[in-house]
């Protein structure tokens, strides 16, 4: 793929009013979701529940790029079309995970380092060969006592950005995703400062490997008090600071933030949103690449049952369209009700 082609898809996945599913979760994290709702985990059960995802009528009005699993980019719907060919024939741009999953690192007291750059660039061109124009690397930043590290910070500050480069050599469109965890007690205040230090160090080592900036996506999380925190802020509060977050550490080049729903419900993150973008000037797109916020109603609505197939790609139209007017900053609850 060339330059032009890099900055071609990274503006179509952040088109007005579209923007990302997440559909990457790993064989276990898609497990433990089907468990609790009593859905057998299988290569089939899984398959179905994609196909379901990923074939929804008229999605693509609202969903500009997936973002597949390894399994699932290897996959086909039931007719026997590859789910990167069946996207990219409705319109929606096929993308893949290819990090490999945190680990402890070492002499910290319990953070984690995503891992995943051994064989990243033979990976890479498989990808794309499979049909993958895009990528996703998730580096996890957690808050407590004395956490997170300059060690934590650097590290997976520099893993992502190797991973964005050799993602730009091999021609997909690396979306960096540094997520500040909810997990804890931590202030809205704290969150915020974490926060910018780490999209600090982000960009300085993005620079310092020669990525590109106007060819890739930041994928961060939003300004928010830890889950167990006493006070959480309001829609205004998240979304003005996370907005003043953004401008002081997020260049102008890099042509879209596409925000990660981090747990929150899957209504809130689209009024989080759609706060940030009501009469808002701001020197990139703003939209979402949410997983459960976009999938939650669907997965319980579906059940493992095919009888559900239509109703759930419903909820997932609606909470589409609802992301979408968010991204415009035209959102109202009554749109809940279409």
């Amino acid at each position: 793929m060339t330059a032009n082609e890099l900055e071609s898809t990274a503006k179509a996945l952040v088109a007005d009013g579209r923007g990302i599913l997440a559909a990457d979760e790993s064989v276990a994290t898609i497990s433990k979701r089907f468990a609790n709702l009593g859905i057998e985990s299988t290569p089939e059960t899984r398959r179905a529940y994609r196909q379901t995802l990923l074939t929804t009528p008229g999605i693509s009005e609202f969903i500009s790029g997936a973002i597949l699993y390894d399994e699932t980019i290897r996959q086909s719907t039931k007719e026997g079309k590859p789910f990167p060919q069946a996207l990219e024939e409705s319109g929606v741009i096929p993308g893949i995970k290819v990090d490999t999953g945190a680990k402890d690192l070492a002499k910290t007291q319990g953070e984690k380092v995503t891992e995943g750059l051994d064989g990243l660039k033979e990976r890479v061109a498989e990808y794309y060969q499979l049909g993958a124009r895009f990528a996703k690397w998730r580096a996890v930043i957690t808050i407590g006592d004395n956490i997170p590290s300059y060690a934590c910070l650097n590290a997976n500050a520099n893993a992502l950005a190797r991973y964005a480069a050799i993602c730009q050599e091999g021609g997909l469109v690396p979306i960096v995703e540094p997520e500040v965890l909810m997990d804890g007690s931590h202030s809205f205040e704290r969150c915020f400062d974490v926060t910018s230090k780490t999209l600090s160090i982000v960009f300085e080592q993005l620079r310092a490997q020669n990525v590109t900036l106007e060819h890739m996506l930041l994928k961060p999380s939003m300004i928010v008090a830890g889950k167990d925190a006493p006070r959480q802020a309001s829609v205004s509060e998240v979304a003005s600071a996370t907005v003043t977050c953004y401008l002081r550490n997020v260049p102008a080049a890099v042509p879209g933030i596409v925000l990660l729903s981090g747990g929150q419900a899957d209504q809130l993150a689209t009024e989080h949103l759609n706060a940030m973008n009501t009469g808002a000037n701001l020197p990139w797109k703003l939209t979402y690449s949410y997983g459960r916020a976009l999938q939650d109603s669907a997965l319980s609505t579906w059940a493992g049952n095919d009888a559900n197939v239509e109703k759930a790609q419903k909820a997932l139209y609606l909470r589409a369209k609802c992301n979408s007017a968010a991204a415009k900053g035209v959102y109202t609850k009554e749109m809940e009700n279409s």
